[in-house]
């Protein structure tokens, strides 16, 4: 069961939960949910390890995808981490996937 969120969540943790929502059941790994939230990792692993001490994340390790690469963390949300998404959309919209945010001038 979840722990009860007693603050508001941030727009990092917004836009995180927003790319997680968008893959649905799918494994997401650390380096392309920065790349499709645009976060860097001081940023992101944080909040990943909070929303998964607090139940809105599974994780779990995955074995190397080829030869000479190390294993690697994956997430996804749980039942209830989606619907804390849906509940907190991100204020600017998340860009569709693969696609990065275009800096602003």
């Amino acid at each position: 069961m979840p722990m009860p969120r007693t603050r508001k969540l941030s727009p990092h943790a917004r836009t995180l939960l927003a790319v997680l929502l968008e893959a649905g059941r799918h494994w997401s790994h650390g380096y392309e949910l920065a790349r499709l939230a645009d976060l860097k990792s001081g940023t992101l692993y944080p909040l990943l390890i909070r929303l998964e001490k607090q139940g809105y994340l599974d994780a779990e390790w995955q074995p190397p995808s080829e030869a000479g690469r190390p294993p690697r963390h994956a997430y996804r949300l749980t039942a209830s981490g989606v619907e804390l998404a849906r509940a907190n959309p991100p204020a600017d919209p998340v860009p569709p996937a693969g696609r990065r945010r275009e800096a602003t001038i």
